[in-house]
């Protein structure tokens, strides 16, 4: 593709909410004199509450009388959340960092439904300078996450079928789809069901990467998954022999050098396009072949990332044994969905709440050393939607151009 006449997609192929959510003040206030009151039953006097009011979660900031509630809280934080409501999905920080109040977290009376465009339209994608810009949803308060596959350097999703997993997938292809050009990043598409990433053919020749005896450009196959890992290996340790011979540590020196003509062309050098490694359900693989997967993954998740080699894996089996110790290590960024049992939570953030989500797309992103820090330090995040007739506009707004320059 001639990148020169290279257009972005733009917004508009996004879909727009048709009829905006009305919030029911009403309904906000009896759940904020309901927790008033559940607090008193347990002889938790309060100064103040305030609310902050997310896509799909209220956030009610709390300021107990004295500093010394927070323990009791704590003490009883299983009892006030089923009086707060017995069918659960009640999530009580107590204290939040940085700030003397306690929060309590439960589900929105009025949810509003957050669609792809409302994230990828916003400025802070749009003004980024991110090597691998990434946004999946908005925080309570309204604000986008956004984050840096780059600076990751990899990601673990978890959580049980159906809560959201592979549409936040879809918002970080896309959302690097709108930013990237073809020559600056490749996809590998790992799905062994064979259904969710097929919609991406279209891009194989321009932003989908060619493994060498993999007929395919979306890759279903137990074996063609692990040929296509270690093919990503020698790569690897090709593109480590040219940073070694260009006497620099990473990716973005190397191109710099590169496109300032400081390297020879002749001498094998080129430019090195990151590359993003997808593989959604990453158990159903190593229930099959464990560790002829699990082996070049790991080498990749350790080295990979300095030669722009980033992986994004999800599973909804969440056991030790799918998710060892040395997967649980080189990822360090992780977000967990909701999943039905405190130990599955345990096994994607390390602490227990993910079990007190609410589904649909609510989730917890735990960034870096965050991972064994308290559970306070987590942010929830509603993903957002995209359906399969949005992706199939973009995809073929980004393919009709490979065929119009043909």
């Amino acid at each position: 593709m001639n990148e020169s006449n290279y257009y972005h997609p733009t917004v508009d192929l996004l879909n727009s909410a048709v009829i905006p959510s009305i919030i029911d003040f009403e309904k906000l206030e009896e759940q904020q004199k309901h927790i008033i009151d559940v607090l008193r039953t347990f002889c938790i006097p309060i100064n103040e509450i305030k609310y902050t009011l997310g896509p799909s979660v209220v956030r009610y900031e709390i300021k107990p009388k004295s500093g010394q509630l927070y323990a009791k809280v704590r003490k009883n934080e299983h009892d006030i959340a089923l009086c707060i409501s017995p069918m659960g999905g009640v999530r009580i920080i107590s204290p939040v960092p940085g700030k003397n109040v306690m929060a309590i977290e439960m589900e929105n009376p009025t949810p509003s439904t957050l669609l792809l465009k409302d994230v990828i339209g916003s400025d802070s994608l749009k003004n980024d300078t991110m090597d691998l810009p990434c946004t999946i949803g908005k925080t309570i308060d309204g604000g986008v996450l956004m984050f840096d596959l780059a600076k990751m350097p990899h990601l673990l999703i978890g959580g049980a079928t159906g809560q959201g997993k592979t549409t936040c997938l879809h918002n970080i292809i896309m959302s690097l789809l709108f930013k990237k050009l073809p020559h600056e990043l490749k996809f590998v598409l790992i799905d062994p069901k064979g259904t969710e990433f097929e919609i991406y053919a279209p891009l194989a020749d321009s932003f989908l990467m060619k493994i060498p005896k993999c007929e395919h450009p979306i890759i279903t196959d137990v074996n063609d998954a692990i040929l296509a890992l270690n093919d990503l290996c020698e790569l690897m340790d090709k593109r480590f022999d040219l940073l070694k011979r260009a006497n620099v540590k990473n990716i973005n020196e190397y191109n710099e050098k590169i496109t300032s003509n400081l390297l020879d062309y002749a001498d094998c050098h080129q430019y090195m396009s990151y590359i993003v490694v997808v593989i959604d359900e990453y158990a159903d693989f190593i229930m099959t072949s464990g560790e002829d997967i699990e082996m070049p993954l790991v080498r990749l998740a350790q080295l990979a990332h300095s030669v722009g080699i980033h992986l994004v894996i999800t599973t909804q089996r969440l056991t030790y044994n799918i998710i060892t110790g040395i997967i649980r290590a080189t990822f360090p960024t992780s977000i967990a969905f909701r999943v039905t049992t405190e130990s599955e939570s345990r096994v994607i953030i390390q602490n227990p709440d993910a079990c007190k989500l609410l589904g649909k797309g609510d989730m917890l992103f735990a960034k870096g050393d965050m991972l064994f820090a308290y559970i306070s330090e987590l942010t929830r995040v509603q993903c957002a939607f995209v359906d399969e007739k949005e992706i199939n506009r973009v995809i073929k707004f980004i393919a009709q151009q490979e065929i119009n320059q043909k």
